[in-house]
């Protein structure tokens, strides 16, 4: 086999007694236990008390799963309101019968949006400094788990790319094809490494983390230029949008892209009255 034609089919998850471990569940759980550790090493440089990042795991977890599967289904399956309400919002399907299933739908860009809400919430319950603050610093292990959360949608053979229309990619047999696709959640993934480091860096090694913003701006500008680019590499989602010229992920990226330049170079915080 040619180191760059590969065959794929793995197993969903590792079957147990009562249901199916899925490693994209996993990948997600190892997400969130990386991102902890390294706001705890960033919490310990801040002098933030180890309470403060327990309340913080707990609003990143609810929010980021919650935005990320609304977002899902309000962009590309919103007839799941109508067809099967419940599974909106939890790891079940209720239509003919009830099925754990997981949750077989999150969108990046409901993430990022519930991240933002879910951080104000906590800044005001408990950090009580600014949103921007916190913002600034949890970008960094978001970063780091959107490697592994593209790496889960490789497992599955979900957000395929396009066919190569060469001998060049990976074959997802699991989909009943013999051709092969850009592997396109990975050049995310192997992107979104990069995306980390730089954030990282620029939060250890400069003094970017004093000017309020400039690293959630960063973050906004690196992870969604990524997502935009892969995007012309990736099937629509929806079939009906095939034929547009910038796809649903585009669209939604360029938003933030914006957002990201603003926090950057424009935006200047709000002198404190003495």
């Amino acid at each position: 086999m040619h180191f760059l034609h590969i065959d794929w089919n793995p197993s969903k998850g590792i079957d147990l007694s009562f249901f199916t471990l899925h490693y994209y569940s996993m990948m997600w759980i190892v997400a969130f236990i990386l991102g902890f550790f390294i706001m705890k090493r960033i919490y310990k440089n801040e002098n933030e008390s180890n309470e403060s990042l327990d309340s913080l795991f707990i609003y990143s977890v609810v929010g980021i799963m919650l935005g990320a599967r609304l977002g899902h289904v309000i962009f590309y399956q919103p007839e799941l309101f109508k067809e099967d309400f419940f599974s909106v919002f939890l790891p079940f399907s209720f239509k003919g019968g009830i099925h754990f299933t997981g949750f077989q739908g999150l969108a990046s860009h409901g993430a990022a949006m519930a991240m933002i809400v879910s951080m104000y919430l906590y800044n005001k319950k408990v950090l009580k400094k600014s949103v921007l603050w916190i913002l600034d610093r949890v970008v960094i292990p978001v970063a780091s788990g959107a490697v592994f959360v593209r790496f889960g949608n490789f497992i599955n053979s979900e957000i395929i790319g396009k066919p190569t229309n060469s001998d060049y990619g990976v074959v997802f047999t699991k989909l009943g094809e013999d051709f092969p696709r850009h592997p396109a959640q990975l050049y995310e993934a192997i992107c979104y490494v990069f995306v980390f480091f730089i954030l990282f860096y620029f939060y250890w090694k400069t003094k970017k983390s004093e000017q309020e913003g400039f690293l959630f701006g960063l973050f906004l500008v690196l992870l969604w230029t990524v997502r935009f680019f892969v995007e012309f590499v990736k099937e629509a989602q929806v079939e009906e949008r095939a034929t547009w010229a910038l796809n649903t992920g585009q669209w939604l990226s360029i938003p933030f892209i914006l957002i990201g330049l603003y926090f950057m170079f424009v935006y200047k915080p709000k002198s404190k009255l003495s």
